[in-house]
């Protein structure tokens, strides 16, 4: 069999791809820069105690005590033999390229697939996939560090792609591509992403049926949807590791449901996270004209006078001030830039409303509709709500404007389904009283026209100041006040309207070539090309703003290890306990940080799927005991003896918070050795059990947790009484991060409480026989213990992991024996029309 030259366009569109994202990132991909993000620096505190333990085991551990007291690795560090076959496709499917720059060729080669799945000409579907990939928000995330979340929407196209083959009746192609792309999404592991998808694919399913019962092809589209199913499960096999433990987790974390009853009840969902907290980044309903105009609210939370349009009109005397605001005047808590899906592709889509024909394009139009009307969350919260308590796990996520992928992923759809039909027919355009005519200059208008309306008056239209930014400014004298206002406003007018004449010209270039490609048919290639040239310029520029050369450092910044503090040094030389304590850093944010968890077992901590109950922990205790235990200290002159521990800081003692780390002048970190801390374990005298999860966590403030434990009654059959201590005695003597053995002496007997982190999955043994454990002071482990010496065993090895790896390899055979019969039955059919 020959080699088909049409393929030969398929190749060259993917080195092209390569070469531009190799080009955007020039000269730094070739001199070993990286970029410094902080998810990555969190990320190597977090999984230091991990990587300590594989080096030193040769073994996975699934639990970390390295940060919030504890926690699973599921989601931290997810390590999983069944992953490494999938991490080999995956690097295949990158051409091995570098970081950063694999990240824009995926982004590229992605859409390209996808359209040519819907039959696209191949230089149609290179444009498509510039202009999709080069959406700026899938920039922005980058230089922020979220590759997770760049996977998730660089494989969601080719997954669609797969279901668009099915739905075309190519199904045996349909299978092995969406199972191959999907277990692809699934692996990137960002459900918010794929969840959000799955609002267009549901879409575009039921304009496949409308279409199906239209043509009478029912059947069809039954065999369609259950290709579709399979492949589904097939990808849901192949990472059934991954997707069961982590929704085991999750029942666990902030997406959980809290057993608290809160008073305010308006704010409190039924499951997941709290209102406020799900909509706090609400894209602003004046800041959606960002999509045609990117510095509508003038770009990222960066210092003002970093632009230059804005300080050629700034007035000197109020330059201290502008120094303190930022480029960004929405009322977003920050942004790191705009969503700008281009504007002459906007124009397209526009036009796409009037001429394209058939049900995909209403599917596409009401998922653009519905992703802006979600967007904008506490802007809108009637709508918000309704998705917040009727729809399925729409509450387990927070960041609502990051619902506008899917704007970004249908507005180029639709608008390269325009064009498409301009390039079959654009005889539409040259009929006498030719309605097209009218759609395109109404598309015109609607964009070109808005973007020289607002450069004309922008402050007719669109606030320039923030309310934030109004409340900090209330306090300055009204004479100085007035005019400052006056000039700021001006300052950033400027800036809103050179990007409003910037769209405009981006739009009348466009239009130019698109009416070349209607009058003279024999130019449509290269006016696709001219158009290409155009869309990648507009919006290389755009996200070179958010996204450029100067974000990069050496790659021995990053590889240099966090520095060790004096402070640092001194607490590692406890080596008692088999250095298992814990430490409070309290010289920077303690909760947004993993810096700590590098060198110590940390209290705190930065992660996004915290464990619910210590969440809840931090809240009512851990926070107003940090602040009275910093006053209290200072008040001491750092010495904690002169401190009364005991009713200041309760919880942070029962959490064997052994050292505080406290901020001094010039810098300096000071160690303070807590002397109240409870230790690794302890009997109790008394268990108090309770009949909710409230009354659970405010006893903690009002119980003496040396001798006595607070639980709910559901673990009374589990723990039973506990009796007075004269005697117990409990000392850790061998520490691993997912196995600690421990040595309990007491004549009586009784529970012993552990300072460790109550979870699922967790298993006791007492002298080698199966002991149970239940939770007490709201957070912690504790077993109930007979008479005597004893060695205790708490280990965590979940038995489920061997299970769903066995499945997960039993997926990929299928898949491979899916992909070869494709393949095979290519080939004999190509075979067949050559003969």
């Amino acid at each position: 069999m020959k080699f088909d030259k049409k393929y030969l366009f398929d190749l060259l569109a993917i080195v092209l791809f390569a070469a531009i994202a190799f080009l955007y990132f020039f000269p730094v991909d070739i001199e070993g820069k990286i970029l410094y993000r902080h998810d990555s620096s969190a990320g190597r505190g977090a999984g230091a105690e991990i990587n300590k333990h594989r080096q030193e085991t040769g073994k996975t551990t699934r639990w970390t005590n390295a940060l919030f007291s504890g926690m699973p690795t599921y989601q931290t560090a997810p390590s999983y033999d069944s992953a490494k076959p999938m991490n080999t496709a995956l690097k295949v499917y990158h051409l091995w390229l570098p970081d950063y720059v694999w990240y824009v060729f995926v982004y590229l080669l992605g859409f390209y697939i996808l359209l040519r799945a819907f039959d696209f000409r191949w230089y149609l579907a290179m444009l498509g996939a510039v202009v999709w990939a080069f959406s700026s928000y899938f920039f922005i995330i980058i230089a922020a560090g979220h590759i997770w979340k760049v996977m998730a929407l660089a494989y969601l196209p080719p997954m669609i792609a797969g279901i668009i083959l099915a739905y075309r009746g190519k199904y045996l192609w349909g299978l092995a591509v969406t199972s191959l792309f999907a277990a692809f999404e699934i692996n990137a592991n960002h459900v918010q992403m794929t969840y959000y998808y799955l609002f267009i694919i549901l879409l575009m399913v039921i304009a496949f049926l409308v279409d199906a019962i239209i043509k009478k092809r029912i059947v069809h589209f039954l065999k369609a949807t259950a290709v579709c199913a399979v492949a589904a499960v097939i990808a849901v096999c192949l990472n059934l590791s991954n997707l069961y433990h982590t929704w085991q987790y999750s029942q666990e974390t902030m997406r959980g449901k809290s057993e608290l009853v809160k008073q305010n009840t308006a704010n409190q969902t039924s499951s997941g996270l709290d209102r406020d907290y799900i909509t706090q980044w609400s894209y602003g309903l004046d800041e959606t004209w960002t999509l045609l105009i990117p510095n509508t609210k003038g770009g990222a939370t960066v210092p003002l006078v970093m632009s230059e349009t804005a300080m050629d009109k700034a007035d000197p005397q109020f330059m201290n001030i502008y120094r303190q605001l930022y480029q960004y005047w929405g009322e977003q808590p920050m942004t790191s830039g705009p969503v700008y899906v281009g504007a002459f592709v906007l124009m397209l889509f526009i036009l796409g409303l009037f001429i394209v024909k058939g049900p995909m394009k209403w599917a596409l139009f009401a998922a653009t509709v519905l992703s802006i009307l979600l967007s904008w969350g506490k802007n809108f919260m009637p709508f918000t709500n309704l998705f917040i308590d009727y729809v399925p796990m729409y509450a387990k996520f927070r960041t609502v404007a990051s619902i506008l992928v899917i704007a970004e992923f249908t507005i180029p759809l639709l608008a390269m389904l325009a064009l498409r039909e301009i390039v079959v027919n654009p005889g539409m355009f040259k009929e006498k009283r030719s309605k097209s005519r009218i759609y395109l200059i109404i598309s015109f208008v609607l964009t070109a026209g808005f973007c020289l309306l607002f450069a004309a008056a922008p402050g007719a239209f669109f606030n320039f100041v923030s309310s934030g930014e109004l409340h900090a400014m209330s306090q300055i004298p009204q004479e100085y006040l007035t005019p400052l206002l006056a000039n700021l406003n001006e300052m950033r007018q400027a800036v809103f309207a050179a990007d409003c004449r910037r769209s405009f010209f981006v739009i009348l270039i466009g239009t130019v070539c698109l009416l070349i490609m209607i009058y003279k048919k024999q130019y449509a290639p290269w006016a696709v090309g001219a158009m290409i040239v155009l869309c990648l310029v507009d919006m290389w520029t755009v996200n070179k703003r958010y996204l450029n050369n100067d974000m990069f450092v050496n790659k021995s910044v990053r590889e240099t290890p966090i520095e060790m503090s004096k402070a640092d040094e001194i607490i590692l030389q406890d080596t008692s306990d088999c250095g298992n304590y814990r430490v409070l850093n309290m010289t920077g944010d303690t909760f947004n940080e993993n810096e700590t968890s590098y060198f110590h077992k940390s209290i705190g901590g930065y992660h996004a799927a915290k464990l619910r109950r210590y969440q809840e922990l931090i809240t009512a205790h851990i926070h107003p005991e940090m602040n009275r235990l910093a006053r209290a200290i200072s008040a001491a002159a750092g010495d904690m003896t002169r401190v009364d521990g005991d009713s200041i800081c309760p919880v942070l003692n029962m959490l064997n918070m052994r050292y505080a780390i406290m901020p001094l002048s010039g810098g300096e970190k000071l160690p303070i050795r807590n002397p109240y801390a409870q230790g690794n374990a302890w009997y109790v005298d008394r268990v108090t059990y309770v009949d909710n999860a409230n009354q659970e966590i405010d006893a903690l403030s009002t119980t003496d947790l040396h001798h006595v434990a607070v639980a709910d009654k559901r673990f009374v059959d589990v723990l039973g009484d506990s009796r007075e201590q004269t005697d117990g005695t409990v000392a850790i003597t061998r520490y691993m991060a997912d196995e600690l053995t421990y040595t309990a002496r007491s004549s009586s007997g009784g529970v012993i409480v552990f300072s460790e982190i109550y979870y699922p999955g967790w298993t006791a043994t007492v002298d080698g026989k199966p002991a149970k454990i239940g939770r007490v002071n709201y957070v912690l482990r504790a077993i109930n213990v007979p008479a005597g010496e004893h060695e205790i065993i708490l280990a965590f090895h979940p038995k489920s992991i061997s299970v769903t790896e066995t499945i997960a390899f039993a997926a990929y055979a299928f898949l491979i024996i899916v992909i070869a019969l494709a393949v095979f039955m290519a080939v004999r059919k190509k075979k067949k029309g050559e003969a």
